[in-house]
C-alpha cells in the first residue's frame, strides 16, 4: 500500500473532523467554545505530530 500526501494529510483531517465531531456531539462544552479553541489546536497539533513523524520517518530510512 503506497501511502501519498494527499491520502496522509486526509487521514489526518479526518481524524480532527472526527475529534470535533465527538466532542460537539458529547455536549462536553459549548459548540462555539469548540470549534473557535479546540479544533484549531487540534489541527495545528496534528499538522506538528505528522510533519514530526514525516521527519523521522526520512531520518529513519536513511
Amino acid at each position: 500500500m503506497e501511502v501519498t500526501l494527499p491520502v496522509a494529510l486526509g487521514s489526518v483531517l479526518a481524524i480532527v473532523v472526527l475529534g470535533v465531531a465527538g466532542l460537539v456531539a458529547g455536549g462536553m462544552m459549548a459548540m462555539r467554545t469548540t470549534l473557535m479553541m479546540v479544533a484549531p489546536s487540534m489541527l495545528v497539533f496534528g499538522l506538528l505530530a505528522f510533519g514530526l513523524g514525516v521527519k523521522h520517518g526520512e531520518y529513519r530510512a536513511t
